[in-house]
């Protein structure tokens, strides 16, 4: 496991268009793009608070296809914590996390030690393949967090990014820096609007 650094690393892996650049895109910047367009590999970075200091975040969105094996190990073995991503429209998308998940077990070990997430993406969607429960049943399986996100609603995301820095018990991290708070409440009545047609899915 990397020693605990100024930069805390996020690497975020799923199958190809469940919205893995979405997420980072709309956490990191606050926008959405509707296209689809291939990653192969991008970091971003974002300040956040780190043992009553500050340090970076660094956010490793990763290619969704299979055809990088070595940057893929490269990335797990560099990385604090993972988002594994899939989409509730997509019973194909939760599958292809299985093998990933178990590179992540070979290279780090007790995979309950390291703060893992396990994110159903667009959830705003109402072709559905994979009930909520489902997922839940999966992390536990995982021994990993879930939750479920809407990239293009803004839904859970910075939520999601928080409550994995949560998981980490080596440093006490949280996305806000200098006392600044989020825009959460001012998408509260929005956040609330999906998280109800979320539920009813």
């Amino acid at each position: 496991m990397p020693e605990p650094s100024s930069d805390y690393h996020v690497v975020v892996f799923g199958a190809g268009g469940v919205g893995k650049s979405s997420l980072v895109l709309r956490f990191v910047r606050g926008t959405f793009r509707e296209a689809y367009v291939p990653t192969v590999e991008d970091t971003y970075r974002q300040v956040i608070s780190c043992d009553k200091s500050v340090c970076t975040l660094q956010i490793t969105d990763t290619t969704g296809s299979h055809q990088f094996p070595a940057m893929q190990r490269l990335a797990i073995s560099r990385g604090h914590a993972f988002l594994l991503v899939y989409a509730v429209t997509s019973r194909q998308s939760l599958e292809e996390l299985r093998p990933i998940y178990e590179v992540i077990a070979q290279i780090k070990g007790d995979v309950s030690a390291v703060p893992m997430m396990l994110v159903a993406n667009k959830c705003d969607e109402t072709a559905r393949e994979v009930a909520a429960g489902e997922g839940e049943t999966q992390a536990r399986a995982w021994r990993c967090a879930f939750t479920e996100t809407s990239a293009k609603m803004d839904y859970n995301v910075s939520e999601a990014f928080q409550e994995l820095l949560t998981l980490e018990k080596r440093r006490h991290m949280s996305l806000q820096v200098d006392g600044k708070k989020g825009t959460k409440d001012s998408r509260r009545s929005l956040k609330e609007h999906v998280r109800r047609r979320c539920l009813l899915m």
